[in-house]
């Protein structure tokens, strides 16, 4: 047998390590406490596909700050890091001592927020986790409110060091600047609709420059952080939460600090559910005066439950207020013939995440967990009784509405 050229060798390297930490993930969904009954640990593997797709796309093809594109890394089948069923996610690289212009349409959106960020998102280095110096921080960011727009509702946003003179929306970078995130959080999916933009660095050069071993080494270094600690990070995360009390919510405004990660102006409720078969837990808040809200379900592994062909999630549009203004959801396994069921998809525990946008005061959610069958004696009388058949339907237009929110 001939020797293998230098650059073959390191090649075969390089993808033997990248095979290597793959294989590393299952240890995830094996480790003691993680679910293993036969579905969850279909979830499991499910998930780790997901999250090692999202790494495909955010490391390796939109990791790369001379020449960025927005990807998206988030999407219902590509669920991680408790995601939210109304939201769009959209992610490019960009580098402090570079300059850029974001130009698109706004499209109708109920908000949007550019945020330009430190750090990278498969790091594990989030600042609940007392990451010290090294943490995630904002570095600027706008929101639609603050877009300044022409009168084809198009924008140019520049992000640069220094405010540019000629009055455009600016996005302030710094030394550490390092990507960019765009939120766009959608109420009615059915009607409300995307923005399109496009970014690029000023002054680059085309055609790009071909692929080099060297840099694309540089990306899979980058994947295999994404791989060890990205995946770690949000497993404990999520086994933190499941550690609380039972069917019990960490209700939290969120700071104004300028340099804090994450969607301006929204405020939390985060917390277990547990549900087992013959059981309902009724989630109930009075629906604030604020810009949108959103109740929705994860699994063990900190992944939304499937949003578009099942009704895991609702918000202000889809859900429906009682009489007195209340949400009462329900989280149940079967479907409890009520408009606003929440599908376990047969998990008995994960996470309930409720989210309020500008809220003029932040909700207590409480949970209670109760018999299916006497579900009817603690709901109010009125409550509508929704048929298999109105239910099909209400999911099918949630599907048809979600794939065009993405552009499919």
């Amino acid at each position: 047998m001939s020797e293998l050229d230098p650059k073959d060798v390191a090649s075969t390297a390089l993808w033997r390590e990248f095979a290597r930490s793959v294989d590393d993930l299952v240890d995830i969904v094996t480790a003691e406490g993680a679910p293993s009954g036969p579905a969850e640990r279909a979830a499991g593997l499910r998930y780790l596909s997901r999250f090692l797709a999202a790494g495909l796309r955010v490391c390796l093809e939109c990791d790369d700050p001379d020449y960025p594109g927005f990807g998206r890394m988030i999407e219902n089948a590509m669920s991680w890091g408790l995601d939210n069923p109304d939201c769009n996610y959209s992610w490019a690289r960009v580098r402090g001592d570079a300059t850029y212009r974001i130009q698109g349409t706004r499209g109708s959106a109920c908000h949007i927020e550019f945020q330009v960020n430190t750090g990278h998102m498969g790091d594990g280095r989030i600042p609940a986790f007392g990451s010290g110096e090294d943490a995630w921080r904002t570095v600027s960011f706008l929101s639609s409110d603050d877009l300044v727009l022409d009168a084809k509702g198009e924008f140019s946003i520049t992000l640069a060091a220094e405010r540019p003179d000629s009055g455009e929306s600016w996005l302030a970078l710094d030394a550490d600047a390092s990507h960019v995130l765009v939120r766009q959080y959608f109420d009615d999916w059915e009607s409300e609709r995307p923005g399109v933009f496009s970014i690029e660095r000023i002054g680059a050069s085309y055609p790009r420059p071909a692929l080099t071993a060297e840099r694309l080494a540089s990306h899979f270094e980058t994947l295999y952080t994404w791989l060890h600690a990205g995946v770690r990070c949000w497993d404990k995360v999520s086994r933190l939460l499941l550690s609380l009390e039972p069917n019990t919510l960490l209700v939290f405004d969120v700071g104004e600090d300028v340099d804090r990660p994450g969607l301006h102006g929204q405020s939390y409720g985060m917390g277990p559910f547990a549900c087992a078969a013959g059981e309902a837990v009724i989630v109930e808040f009075e629906a604030p005066q604020c810009r949108m809200w959103g109740a929705a379900l994860t699994n063990f592994w900190w992944e939304s439950l499937e949003f578009g062909q099942r009704q895991t999630s609702l918000n202000g549009h889809w859900a429906q207020l009682d009489r007195d203004g209340v949400f009462r959801g329900v989280i149940a396994h079967e479907d409890p013939g009520v408009p606003n069921w929440l599908d376990t998809e047969g998990n008995e525990r994960g996470t309930l995440a409720v989210r309020f946008l500008f809220a003029e005061l932040t909700p207590k959610p409480t949970l209670r967990r109760v018999k299916l069958a006497d579900l009817r004696d603690v709901l109010p009388p009125d409550t509508p009784h929704i048929t298999e058949v109105e239910r099909s339907e209400r999911i099918a237009r949630r599907n048809r509405a979600l794939q065009r929110r993405y552009g499919y």
